[in-house]
């Protein structure tokens, strides 16, 4: 089986479980973006997974991401031969059925002279917690007369992990006011990354926290704020995730393989 014919079929079994957890849980299937965590993976991979028909994909180093941003697109650039057949891209397969392009989520910490990366340049930062960063992401676009906003997510620190990053979730409502004082930045959601645990229901309780705060938030009315997206779980947990209202999930391992054994 080839390095192609791994990422499809491991999409094609992420992709079932999601639709069986939403069926368990009520839910629409379908109404579940599965993010493709391509951290640490060749663009090699991105290309094989967007031919496998999946488009959202995250990073968590913003230069990683921006050389992968460009070496998919030179792969795009591509395009089809004068006769209309595929061309080879740089990563040796053919030019996908569809021309759209990868759908990039930024899910890792955020410095600030990392921002130029990101504002305007993902269709999702998920891992916002500073209220300086959102200034900063705001003075971006605006600079670079951005025509559309900037969405992002909060990350929550659910668990009061002292060495994660996340918003206490007694600050949340004063962060997620400062979105009042933006221009071209709003708030999509929230994210969590919950403690590492072999303890499914422990997890699942975490889950359930954060989708207790947001539909505490959302009765609160704030400008350029709806909370419509709730990011949480991965591989080992995506399910749990699922049924306690998850919007997304962010996997890799379930698709890519461990990190640098592809």
């Amino acid at each position: 089986m080839t390095r192609g014919e791994q990422i499809s079929s491991a999409l094609r079994e992420v992709r079932a479980r999601i639709d069986e957890a939403a069926t368990r849980a009520g839910r629409p299937v379908g109404q579940v973006r599965l993010i493709a965590v391509s951290k640490k993976m060749p663009p090699g991979d991105v290309q094989a997974a967007l031919m496998a028909g999946q488009q959202d994909f995250g990073e968590n180093y913003a230069q990683e991401l921006r050389d992968k941003r460009t070496a998919l697109g030179a792969w795009a650039d591509v395009g089809t031969s004068a006769q209309g057949t595929p061309n080879k891209g740089p990563f040796g397969l053919a030019f996908p059925p569809t021309e759209a392009p990868p759908r990039w989520h930024y899910l890792g910490p955020i410095q600030r002279n990392k921002v130029k990366y990101l504002a305007g340049q993902v269709a999702l930062i998920q891992s916002l917690d500073d209220a300086d960063i959102l200034a900063e992401i705001d003075r971006r676009l605006m600079a670079a007369g951005a025509d559309a906003p900037q969405a992002c997510l909060v990350q929550v620190n659910v668990a009061g992990e002292t060495r994660k990053g996340g918003v206490p979730p007694h600050r949340l409502a004063a962060f997620l006011d400062g979105f009042a004082t933006t221009t071209l930045t709003t708030c999509a959601g929230l994210m969590l990354i919950p403690p590492l645990s072999d303890d499914a229901d422990a997890t699942r309780r975490h889950f359930a926290a954060l989708r207790e705060l947001a539909e505490r938030e959302r009765t609160v009315s704030r400008p350029n704020v709806t909370l419509s997206e709730l990011s949480m779980g991965m591989s080992d947990d995506f399910v749990e995730a699922i049924l306690e209202g998850a919007t997304m999930v962010r996997v890799g391992t379930a698709i890519f393989g461990a990190r640098g054994a592809p």
